[in-house]
Order: C-alpha cells, then sequence, then structure tokens
C-alpha cells in the first residue's frame, strides 16, 4: 500500500451530501492506496449515504485501492449495521485500528464477502 488518507465526513451523509460526500472519498482514492473514512461527526446517515459508500468501495476495488470506515456512532453506525454492510466494508472503532487493518493483506474482495462462494452438496 502506497499511502493512506483520511476523509472527514460531514455531519450529515444523506441525498442532499451524497455527490459530495462520494467526490472527497473517491478523490483520495488512487491505485494501491488506502483511505480512512472518519465518521465521528456524522450524526445523520440515510440509505443514499450507504449507496454512496458501495460505489467509493466499487472505484476503490477497481483501482486496486482498499477503504476502511471508523468511528461511527449512533444512528449513523445502526444505519451500517441495519444495512448490512459492516459485513462487506472494513468498520472499525479507531482511526488507528483502520490504519492497521488497511496495511495488513486483505481477508477477500468486497464482492467475495457480500457473496461468498459456498460448496454445493
Amino acid at each position: 500500500m502506497t499511502k493512506i488518507a483520511t476523509v472527514m465526513l460531514p455531519q450529515q451523509v444523506d441525498s442532499e451530501t451524497s455527490a459530495s460526500v462520494e467526490k472527497l472519498i473517491v478523490d483520495a482514492l488512487g491505485p494501491g492506496a488506502g483511505v480512512i473514512v472518519d465518521g465521528s461527526e456524522v450524526t445523520y446517515m440515510s440509505a443514499a449515504g450507504v449507496r454512496v459508500f458501495a460505489r467509493a468501495l466499487h472505484r476503490a476495488e477497481e483501482l486496486g485501492a482498499r477503504i476502511a470506515f471508523c468511528r461511527f456512532s449512533g444512528a449513523a453506525a445502526d444505519c451500517l449495521l441495519v444495512s448490512g454492510f459492516t459485513e462487506l466494508f472494513e468498520v472499525v472503532a479507531s482511526v488507528e485500528e483502520a490504519a492497521a487493518r488497511l496495511r495488513r493483506n486483505p481477508t477477500g474482495a468486497a464482492a467475495e464477502r457480500l457473496h461468498p462462494h459456498t460448496r454445493a452438496g
């Protein structure tokens, strides 16, 4: 991994802010890079915010980059949990843990975590 950038999210991640949030994250991506998405300021997140994260994750995979999400709490953390995206995204408690995760080898592509292959039997 060549570099790790940190993106601070605004208080609201919803349909009104989704385009600017997506641009923040995607602009921080680069081939082989890591991006920490810090949700400590987020007080409200809608499904539009979760969709932004999914699109950013897809773009990261195209670039061979990785994203780790951290410091989400309250309703924003609940939104990630209820949507099932905590299984897809690397969501951790701290910036330090996010950086450590990004430096480690990935456990599998996000698409693989979302749709794991199972053996027919």
